[in-house]
């Protein structure tokens, strides 16, 4: 019984261990990335001063198809910033509407 309790728990903490490595969402696509996400940051809060309070890698359509989305808080208003993730390229920067997505 002490045996499968030290399984279990063994497998308990790899499982955390696992969950909390995940810095950002889509972290797991950085490996096709090849602009990191602390470059990412510093392009986004050059374009957009601010408080990064959300940040994502993620497939959507425009430059490469692979980019960075970062939520900029700046005052009120809440900005979305996206940095291609190939390139480096601004590709989005704007206050974010009633129903952010």
């Amino acid at each position: 019984m002490v045996k499968n309790k030290s399984v279990a728990i063994a497998a308990l903490v790899m499982l955390l261990g696992a969950a909390g490595a995940q810095a950002y969402t889509g972290e797991a696509m950085a490996k096709h990335a090849k602009v990191t996400i602390t470059q990412a940051r510093a392009i986004a809060l050059k374009a957009r001063p601010g408080k990064i309070t959300d940040e994502e890698l993620e497939k959507e359509a425009g430059g490469s198809g692979l980019r960075y989305s970062f939520d900029i808080r700046e005052g009120k208003v809440t900005h979305e910033v996206g940095v291609d993730a190939q390139s480096g390229s601004v590709l989005e920067n704007k206050a974010e509407g009633a129903n952010p997505d």
